[in-house]
């Protein structure tokens, strides 16, 4: 991984982790609510989950093929939960994103520290 992609890699990488933790969160707290609020919520749940998404496409670009693949497949997984109707079972496939945005981190991370960047 040469620098400018390490860069770019752990940066999309922090985003990453960043809102798919937040949207692990919210999914938690959508499933504390009264049945009558569970709509809105959802429909604010699907608009994060699809700017994650755009996200993960951007990092896609901005990096070498295959290496947000299991992000995304993750991310994709947890779509599918929630268009099938079980929103909570889509908490395991963030774990799983966040769980691969973590492993990109660390690799860019350790890429920089052997070029001595950092």
């Amino acid at each position: 991984m040469d620098s400018k992609e390490a860069i770019f890699a752990f940066s999309q990488s922090e985003k990453a982790k960043t809102a798919l933790i937040m949207a692990s969160q919210m999914i938690e707290i959508y499933n504390g609510l009264p049945e009558h609020e569970k709509h809105c919520a959802e429909r604010f749940i699907r608009a994060f989950m699809g700017m994650i998404t755009s996200e993960i496409q951007l990092a896609r670009k901005l990096t070498s093929p295959g290496l947000w693949e299991s992000v995304d497949n993750s991310l994709h997984s947890a779509l599918v939960m929630m268009n099938s109707g079980v929103l909570a079972e889509a908490t395991y496939h963030i774990a799983q994103a966040i769980s691969g945005a973590t492993t990109i981190g660390q690799r860019s991370m350790q890429s920089l520290l052997d070029q001595k960047l950092i």
